[in-house]
């Protein structure tokens, strides 16, 4: 019921991107469908994570016509890398969902001007700096909003489901 879940928010969130956030130039930077992955996986954990970010940027690259994987690979190493962070540390601390979509924010970013330059088209390094204000301020207002919807469609699991501690071998 996670993955229907999950697969209809990010569908939704990237109507809104798609179809008003980039229609305003103010909000061309902001990204929901970032921010929405990133709560989901910070939720959920890596795996999910990484499925659903291959996932929405599949869609994406293929609702723009760019280059066919160029935005799955970036959200996929984004939902691993968040989704592990929730795994590995309190994901029920207030900080947590801004603190990662401050930094992924940043890589995004700056993947996306690497993978523009390793595939040989035009990446202006000064665009990158030019935006990165703007976007880490717009996702960092869209969080709050998002991560509590998030939150609230992927409550937290139940004490018995998961493990409570672990043991190393050997």
């Amino acid at each position: 019921m996670d993955g229907l879940k999950a697969g209809v928010v990010l569908f939704v969130a990237a109507l809104l991107q798609l179809s008003v956030l980039t229609e305003y130039r103010p909000f061309r930077t902001a990204s929901i469908v970032l921010v929405a992955l990133l709560s989901i996986a910070l939720l959920r954990g890596s795996i999910f994570g990484a499925i659903a970010g291959f996932t929405i940027g599949l869609l994406l690259d293929t609702a723009t016509l760019g280059t066919l994987g160029f935005t799955s690979l970036l959200l996929t190493v984004g939902g691993f890398w968040i989704g592990r962070y929730g795994e590995t540390t309190a994901r029920d601390r207030f900080h947590a969902p801004f603190v990662s979509v401050a930094v992924v924010t940043g890589l995004y970013l700056f993947g996306q001007l690497l993978l523009e330059f390793m595939l040989g088209e035009p990446a202006p390094a000064g665009l990158v700096a030019h935006d990165l204000p703007g976007a880490l301020l717009l996702n960092l207002l869209l969080t709050l909003p998002v991560y509590a919807l998030a939150r609230r469609l992927f409550p937290p699991p139940e004490l018995g489901d998961r493990v409570r501690e672990v043991r190393l071998l050997g």
